[in-house]
């Protein structure tokens, strides 16, 4: 099926520069597209992996810390070399203590403990981790102020600089889920210059592809970096609901530090 775009225009074939201007507006739209998915899913990992370390990162913290006495227990009990030796091992994983601040890294601060760390040495529930997701309304202004400012659409290096610096803001008040920003920005950009794009040569729409390309690669290997690894795999389990993942595996913890604190209490002979 022939598109109109292929369509001989006035009579005459499309001159061979102007259909590789179509070719590298469509693959320019393709790119910043393909970047805006991105940037979106890396901000929805980050946030994501915020949460899992303030929610479950205490309880894996209390595990690892029962398996060390119940090895010490062990070794206690029995003077077996090989036990002592494992159980040294288990407890050199949570040391040395270089300083305070860096083994009380993520549960105090000057103001004292974390609720989180709190709750593992109380009976009181944990505070709910802060909630650091940009809303609807700020993925809608992120989307639109990315797809006018890119710095993929500027022909001349002054403004792909001022691009750069432009989007660098956007991305920083995205991340942050700052909606008032993301406002300010795009009235920003509305009253800022608006420069025309420029006729290319052909040498120069076919350097501009191979750049759109290799940029479309690299983005390639950095989105598949982003779904492999741990955080990323655990999001596309549960790409609708993560709160209720996260509560699922803390469910879990849960149960396991349970059993393992029954384990210790028999190793101790305390059942």
């Amino acid at each position: 099926m022939t598109t109109p775009e292929a369509e001989p225009e006035q009579g005459g074939a499309p001159r061979p520069e102007e259909r590789l201007e179509r070719a590298v507006r469509a693959a320019e739209q393709a790119l910043i597209e393909y970047e805006i998915a991105v940037e979106t899913f890396r901000v929805e990992v980050e946030n994501f992996s915020r949460l899992h370390e303030q929610r479950l990162g205490p309880m894996y913290a209390r595990l690892e810390e029962l398996e060390a006495q119940i090895l010490e227990a062990r070794a206690a009990r029995t003077q077996d070399p090989e036990d002592r030796r494992r159980a040294d091992e288990a407890r050199a994983r949570l040391l040395p203590i270089p300083g305070v601040e860096e083994l009380l890294h993520g549960w105090m601060d000057g103001d004292g403990l974390f609720p989180e760390a709190s709750a593992m040495l109380t009976d009181q529930a944990v505070r709910p981790p802060q909630r650091v997701r940009p809303s609807e309304e700020a993925r809608r202004l992120y989307r639109e102020l990315a797809r006018k400012a890119h710095p993929d659409l500027a022909q001349e290096e002054d403004e792909r600089v001022r691009r750069e610096e432009f989007i660098t803001r956007v991305n920083a008040a995205y991340a942050r889920g700052d909606e008032k920003e993301l406002r300010e920005l795009a009235e920003e950009w509305a009253a800022g210059p608006t420069p025309e794009r420029r006729p290319s040569r052909a040498e120069e729409l076919y350097v501009r592809l191979e750049w759109l390309a290799q940029r479309k690669e690299l983005l390639t290997v950095l989105a598949k970096e982003l779904e492999e690894g741990a955080i990323g795999s655990m999001l596309r389990l549960a790409p609708d609901d993560p709160d209720r993942l996260l509560e699922e595996i803390a469910e879990q913890l849960a149960a396991q530090v349970g059993e393992r604190e029954a384990e210790l209490a028999a190793a101790l002979g305390q059942t």
